[in-house]
């Protein structure tokens, strides 16, 4: 079983864990030393027991407050889940139906018109075309 050294508000400690399991134990230390260094600056000099008791009380607190705002994110996320749920089996709303306007005769005609001039035009635009080109 390893023997990890850790530092906890200026204080050394030697503590075992199981192997492969260092890391964690290392960062759990340094949570609980970042604590203790807080009340070692607020307070001086502490008992190492009531340091160790403080700061894990403040870890314990921070350790609440997530859990709370966990259990509060998970809450929203059912109710996101139920009302996602209720939309899909609702049934589709109906098609609506949308009527597109009739292009009046009057503008219809107007453009006809305007196309049999322009083949009008064009044709007669051949016409000299063909009397300017010599063969």
């Amino acid at each position: 079983m390893p023997e990890v050294e850790i530092n906890i508000g200026g204080r050394t400690f030697e503590v075992s864990c199981q192997e492969g399991e260092e890391h964690f134990l290392l960062s759990a230390a340094r949570m609980l030393d970042e604590e203790a260094k807080v009340l070692v600056e607020q307070l001086g000099r502490v008992p190492e027991a009531r340091m160790l008791l403080m700061a894990g009380l403040m870890l314990a607190d921070k350790t609440a407050g997530l859990e709370d705002k966990l259990r509060e994110s998970e809450e929203a996320k059912q109710a996101l889940e139920v009302q996602y749920d209720a939309l899909r089996s609702a049934p589709l709303p109906e098609p609506e139906k949308i009527e597109v306007p009739v292009v009046p005769d009057a503008v219809t005609d107007s453009f006809a018109e305007l196309a049999a001039r322009s083949e009008a035009l064009a044709d007669q635009i051949e016409e000299k075309a063909k009397a300017l080109t010599p063969e």
